[in-house]
């Protein structure tokens, strides 16, 4: 056997299960104060309670052992594992403050060595002080989600069930579903794209394809003026590229089939550019209209659009249109 596995069950396992942990480490910090000499014992012993799932155990023995990084680590599980919906992340959200407070506490200690040479801290675990901070900001991101969307849960406007519960703690597939979650769960579009917004920032997320999504779900849902809503959002938060509304609406023409004719013109002549108007007429086989806005682009453009849009009339056997551009042509 190592010294390591003598020492976690001849000394580890019989201490704590007598529920004498704690003279152990007091005795363990009497024969060294800075527990460097045992180190390797200690990552041992916590790897151990891991694979036991003996995770309270483990955050009290990382605690003692002021590894901070892995003791935030812990308290992520703590809050994330097994939670159902956000009314229990709700319930939860001092695991968060514990979080801070072990990262704020690391940032201390690395600011207090950085003037000495070396950080002696060798078997915990480390992170710049940049990464410290961003996890930092994550969490207080996490806390104004979970206070939203517990919100939403109580008072009853939440809609999504999903089987397993999104927290930015994820990947990043994962935080793009807390944006979707956040602007779908609140009374409006507006109450939640705030937060969503600072999710896609702050995580560099691919912005469109999120809009897109959530999109996608209003028209499942029916709510036809709350996507002209989200364009609105999208164009008033000062990011969004030139064609960026015009692709959201693009992206979800493949749900248009059951739109309300009438709001499915709302949402294309919302659309900027007349190109990607003619786009969406056809995609939708509108295509009188996708003629009416052909004729008004410049002389040699418009030639072009509509002998394709004629080309198409012909394909669909749609005798009117075709005869309406052979026409004008």
């Amino acid at each position: 056997e190592s010294p390591s596995e003598v020492f976690i069950e001849g000394i580890f396992i019989p201490s704590y299960e007598s529920g004498k942990l704690h003279m152990l480490e007091n005795l363990l910090e009497t024969i060294d104060p800075g527990l460097e000499s045992w180190g390797v014992y200690l990552i041992a012993a916590c790897k151990y309670l891991q694979r036991k799932n003996y995770y309270h155990i483990l955050y009290e023995l990382q605690q003692f052992m002021k590894d901070h990084v892995r003791a935030a680590m812990t308290c992520i599980r703590f809050f994330t594992h097994g939670a159902k919906s956000y009314t229990e992340l709700g319930g939860k959200q001092t695991w968060l403050l514990k979080i801070k407070d072990h990262l704020k506490v690391y940032l201390q200690e690395v600011s207090r060595s950085s003037g000495r040479k070396k950080m002696a801290f060798t078997f915990r675990k480390k992170m710049s002080a940049t990464d410290a901070s961003r996890h930092i900001n994550t969490v207080d991101l996490q806390m104004e989600v979970t206070k939203f969307l517990h919100r939403c849960e109580s008072s009853g406007t939440s809609q999504m069930t999903g089987s397993s519960l999104p927290t930015l703690f994820g990947n990043n597939n994962m935080k793009m579903d807390v944006a979707c979650k956040v602007m779908l769960e609140g009374k409006n579009i507006e109450e939640g794209f705030g937060i969503a917004f600072r999710v896609l920032q702050d995580f560099q997320l691919e912005a469109t394809e999120v809009y897109s999504k959530v999109a996608k779900q209003l028209v499942k849902q029916q709510k036809y003026s709350e996507i002209r809503q989200l364009l609105k959002c999208v164009s008033e938060s000062g990011v969004a590229a030139k064609n960026d509304g015009d692709n959201i609406i693009l992206n979800c023409l493949s749900e248009f089939k059951n739109i309300p004719a009438e709001d499915l013109d709302n949402l294309i002549q919302d659309m900027d550019s007349d190109e990607n108007k003619i786009q969406a007429y056809v995609m939708c086989n509108k295509l009188r209209s996708a003629y009416l806005v052909s004729v008004r682009q410049e002389k040699t453009r418009a030639v072009q659009l509509v002998q394709h849009v004629r080309q198409l009339a012909e394909n669909s056997g749609d005798d009117v249109v075709k005869a309406i551009c052979a026409q004008w042509l």
